[in-house]
């Protein structure tokens, strides 16, 4: 595979069904500039806006992958589950294909706790050897490890927001499109004729029912990131030509681990809450001494006394005469 975009006619749209919306009594009012005909009760798409739209995505999915950006591929309808896991793993990128926990991005905090559950259940799974677990406790680790899987396993390694996310079926996944939107995240959309285009960048109108279309679309999508990413390798001085499947992703893991380690070098250090807390109260114990020494200097200071009779004065009162008492 080359380092330039995928190739796609409008023959291959039609052939996969891409053409197909719903009935135009489920058509929403702001899809209406994407359709080009209404055949039968059937909302007919306009496969030229289709291409240049899908064209265009392409070219922005490449200029993210080149930069080493991270792509979340977003659908958990039964006959989309599989081709986009399918290929967001063949281009070395994140999927979710299970369901949409509330919070995956904006709550990334709590989620990346839950991550490192897994990852840690993975890993006192693979020493069971050495540790020495019973049947009961094996089978226990093992339900929370698929438990997990099912929900964090296409998100486990991506260590921070997406630069972009692709979202089919925008009506199923209103929450991942509402995350994004808050944190301001571009969507990129498969888009049939009953969706809402308002907020999302890069709309690709189609048929977002067709297990067919839908693997054109992930195909499609993983070829114009594996062209990103060769292209960035190509730059870096690595030979692409004979590079695919294994090799490809194995060279990507090594890009993605030395620019990890680039920014983690670069990245300044905070200091944690309690141990700037620490820092204070260590701060302020040595300042204490030294505030009550001069306190306690203050108290005992004395004055000079004079022995000296003249120097003290005493306030006496005089005695006043009395006046004689008349007879």
């Amino acid at each position: 595979m080359s380092t330039e975009l995928p190739k796609f006619t409008i023959r291959q749209l039609l052939e996969a069904g891409v053409h197909f919306g719903h009935k135009t009594m489920r058509r929403n009012p702001k899809m209406a500039k994407y359709v080009f005909a209404n055949r039968n009760g059937l909302s007919i798409i306009d496969l030229n806006k289709t291409a240049n739209l899908l064209h265009s995505s392409l070219k922005i999915v490449k200029e993210i992958a080149k930069n080493n950006g991270r792509i979340l591929f977003v659908a958990t309808k039964k006959q989309a589950a599989e081709p986009v896991a399918e290929a967001a793993k063949r281009c070395g990128q994140y999927y979710v294909n299970f369901r949409w926990l509330g919070g995956m991005l904006t709550n990334w905090k709590t989620v990346s706790q839950s991550i490192k559950t897994l990852k840690q259940i993975e890993e006192r799974l693979s020493n069971t050897d050495e540790v020495g677990y019973n049947k009961k406790e094996k089978l226990v680790l093992e339900r929370q490890r698929i438990k997990l899987e099912h929900a964090l396993g296409g998100i486990k390694n991506m260590g921070g927001y997406p630069d972009l996310v692709v979202i089919i079926d925008t009506n199923k996944e209103t929450l991942a499109v509402a995350e994004a939107k808050k944190l301001g995240v571009p969507i990129m959309a498969i888009l049939d004729t009953n969706c809402d285009p308002e907020g999302i960048a890069f709309p690709i109108p189609g048929n977002d029912d067709s297990a067919k279309s839908v693997k054109l679309y992930c195909r499609l999508i993983s070829d114009a990131a594996i062209a990103g990413i060769k292209e960035n390798m190509a730059l870096a001085g690595i030979d692409v030509s004979n590079l695919e499947g294994e090799d490809l992703q194995a060279n990507l893991d090594k890009m993605k681990k030395h620019e990890g380690d680039k920014s983690a070098a670069k990245k300044p250090e905070f200091k944690k809450d309690s141990d700037r807390r620490h820092d204070d109260k260590k701060r302020e114990s040595n300042h204490k001494p030294q505030a009550a020494e001069a306190k306690s200097g203050e108290n005992k200071k004395s004055f000079p006394r004079s022995d000296k009779k003249s120097d003290v004065k005493v306030l006496t009162k005089k005695p006043t005469k009395k006046a004689p008492a008349k007879k």
